[in-house]
């Protein structure tokens, strides 16, 4: 059953991805509304997940947020170190970047496959632990995944890789859940490390939706859209963090 709720999941992954791709000339609306749906996914996902799963306190601090700046700092300091990244003070120009950056596109993605198949390992676990506890992760999966396709494609293909390569990308993260649903029908995994992973990558999206992709969907002429898609995003994953509890 576990197997067979990844397949669904994975169906979601490729028709979120797939919309991301067809959109075309509207790219700072996608840009406004992968934004949102981000920052959605760090405040109502990833961050409650995390401190769910990893209940461990240093220097008064849970671990989780700990890894949190971890994450954030993680991006932040490799566009600094490859000089990649302009600020965006003047007026919202439109940014440039002096050197090919495509690796960072690919990076971020492999985070979204590899979130991907703890999602498909989470449905597994739940599984094990009972019917009822499996098919609840796995609706909240399912209802998820359509945002980290949409948001693989973006990712991939925003920071300079053609649209090919963020189609392989998109093919990855579909399958990663029925990989990870598979994985979780065998292993066990401490919770601790789960909880550890998710708050550092809930610090690398936030770094990414915050510093990269909202000062890109608003370059250039000032427009209400992307602002309006930004606000969708999050309550279209306020909605979705409602419906999987």
């Amino acid at each position: 059953m576990a197997i067979l709720l990844s397949l669904i999941s994975m169906c979601a992954t490729l028709i979120g991805g797939l919309i991301a791709a067809r959109i075309g000339d509207r790219k700072r609306l996608v840009l406004g509304l992968a934004a949102g749906v981000m920052l959605g996914v760090v405040a109502f996902d990833l961050m409650p997940e995390s401190l769910e799963a990893d209940d461990r306190i240093v220097l008064g601090v849970p671990v989780p947020l700990l890894a949190a700046v971890v994450g954030f700092f993680t991006v932040h300091i490799i566009e600094r170190s490859m000089a990649l990244h302009t600020g965006y003070e003047d007026e919202y120009v439109a940014h440039r970047h002096g050197h090919d950056f495509s690796s960072l596109g690919l990076l971020a993605a492999s985070g979204l496959i590899f979130h991907s198949t703890l999602d498909g390992l989470s449905i597994g676990f739940g599984f094990q632990a009972g019917a009822a506890v499996g098919a609840a992760v796995a609706i909240a999966v399912i209802c998820h995944d359509f945002a980290d396709g949409f948001n693989t494609f973006t990712l991939t293909t925003l920071y300079g890789n053609a649209r090919r390569r963020g189609l392989i990308m998109l093919g990855l993260d579909a399958i990663a859940p029925v990989v990870g649903a598979v994985i979780g029908t065998l292993v066990q995994v401490p919770t601790e490390l789960v909880g550890l992973y998710l708050g550092y990558f809930a610090g690398f999206l936030l770094y990414l939706a915050t510093a990269d992709i909202l000062p890109e969907a608003h370059a250039g002429k000032p427009a209400r859209g992307p602002l309006v898609c930004t606000l969708a995003g999050v309550l279209l994953m306020l909605f979705v963090a409602a419906l999987s509890h």
